[in-house]
């Protein structure tokens, strides 16, 4: 239905996962389903997860939700979707693991 990033709102690399860019974004977001029709949503929040990601989400994710709401739309449920490896693909670090 719609879709926008970080990048799409701020100049510089370093500042596409702040809040500041997520809150633009998701705006952006309401604008557009906003014309659509749409009054409500599902929110699917997804940390980056994986063999060797961090499992918590940016400080973005929590800014975007609080902006989607404040543009008057009605939010169902939050889901929590980042991947989670069940022993899948071989971690890095060696056969010893990461020595400090």
């Amino acid at each position: 239905m719609a879709r926008s990033s970080g990048g799409q709102i701020v100049k510089s690399d370093r500042l596409e996962s702040s809040p500041t860019a997520a809150m633009g974004a998701a705006k952006k977001v309401a604008e557009i389903i906003k014309e659509k029709g749409i009054t409500g949503l599902i929110v699917k929040v997804k940390a980056k997860g994986g063999p060797n990601g961090p499992y918590n989400p940016g400080p973005g994710a929590q800014a975007a939700i609080r902006t989607l709401a404040r543009e008057g739309l009605r939010i169902g449920k939050i889901e929590e979707v980042t991947p989670i490896p069940h022993n899948g693909c071989r971690a890095k670090g060696g056969r010893r693991g990461r020595r400090v």
